[in-house]
């Protein structure tokens, strides 16, 4: 059975109710391979579709596929395996074949966690991405995103800065690496966690692979967080299959006048969980950190803004004459140190500061 669905994986065209199909009617490698265009047509495969799967499975043969996954350093996990992710087991049209880089082994007293966004954080964004990685990999729970640029790059580097565990799901054959200039950070992942696809051996980066691709990292985890997306962004895609999935979703708000708030803060008006930093997922999850205390650092604008910020409220706008940064750039540092619970909203545009 390994061998049937590393085969039909190879194929082009077998989707989730064909392959299923497939799996049924002939069970083994070598029952499928005995197998005429005939057999294929009565299962409702049309003349000319059966003689092309027929003719790919003798150019793209399993054992050929195997050996370059072993020259390449890849663990080939079906479905069949026990070391394939319980998580994603249970979702619908969960992948036959996981084409694995490096070791993880998903520990179901602390799951993981995918954090996502845009490929073009604002400055924001990022210390916020960063800070979700480096915490939850510091509690001890995998993060997993996509290795993609921007807010995906950014957590899994905070996970490394934790030296925790995290895992990148890529919609492209794991003897590529996409993007190109990630591959230093595809080479610290797989030593800290793994690097994931479905797809075979040479898989170019197809647009229409990331869809696909984000149905794993939603499948993989307990929770998808969304730092910061545009009104179309590709991570919104990951926390609606998140919901389909039964996942719990969080978004992080964002200033009103960034166009990479407005995916998150849609997602908020549709139910999600607003994040105000990780201990709002061990709530919601019910998990317990398995790790210290980290120190969140501070950025140099959130010191300068701290050093105006004491127990008496002081205007949003008297920051702004005070510490000479634009309304919009002080409006983030401000998210930025709510969610490290160092300032506090108090209502009428005015906060305070918590030490």
């Amino acid at each position: 059975m390994r061998d049937l669905l590393i085969q039909l994986n190879l194929l082009p065209g077998v989707g989730t109710t064909r392959l299923e199909g497939l799996v049924r009617a002939f069970e083994s490698l070598a029952a499928f391979r005995r197998a005429s265009v005939e057999d294929l047509t009565t299962l409702g495969l049309p003349a000319e579709e059966a003689e092309s799967l027929l003719a790919e499975a003798r150019m793209r043969p399993v054992e050929e596929e195997k050996d370059r996954a072993e020259a390449a350093g890849l663990v080939l996990v079906t479905r069949e395996d026990a070391a394939y992710p319980l998580p994603l087991r249970e979702v619908k049209g969960a992948p036959p074949v996981l084409y694995q880089r490096g070791e993880w082994h998903p520990d179901p007293d602390l799951p993981a966690i995918a954090v996502v966004g845009t490929r073009k954080p604002t400055p924001y964004g990022r210390q916020v991405a960063q800070r979700l990685g480096r915490e939850l990999a510091g509690a001890g729970i995998a993060v997993v995103s996509g290795m993609a640029r921007g807010v995906d790059g950014v957590a899994h580097r905070g996970a490394l800065e934790a030296q925790g565990r995290t895992v990148a799901v890529l919609g492209c054959g794991l003897d590529r690496c996409y993007p190109p200039e990630h591959r230093a950070l595809m080479d610290a992942i797989t030593g800290s966690g793994a690097v994931l696809s479905e797809f075979p051996m040479g898989c170019p980066p197809f647009a229409a692979n990331f869809p696909r691709r984000n149905r794993i990292i939603s499948g993989l985890v307990r929770g998808v967080v969304v730092v910061e997306a545009a009104e179309r962004s590709g991570s919104l895609i990951t926390a609606r299959l998140g919901l389909e999935q039964g996942r719990e979703v969080f978004a992080v708000p964002g200033p009103i006048t960034s166009p990479y708030s407005r995916g998150t803060h849609a997602l908020l008006r549709q139910g999600a969980r607003l994040l105000g930093g990780v201990e709002d997922i061990f709530e919601e999850l019910n998990l317990e950190s398995a790790g210290g205390e980290t120190e969140v650092p501070l950025g140099e604008e959130e010191r300068m803004v701290l050093e105006h910020l004491g127990l008496d409220p002081v205007s949003v706008d008297r920051l702004v004459g005070k510490t000479g940064l634009p309304a919009d750039r002080l409006a983030s540092v401000l998210a930025l140190l709510e969610m490290k619970d160092r300032v506090r909203d108090v209502g009428g545009g005015r906060v305070v500061g918590l030490g």
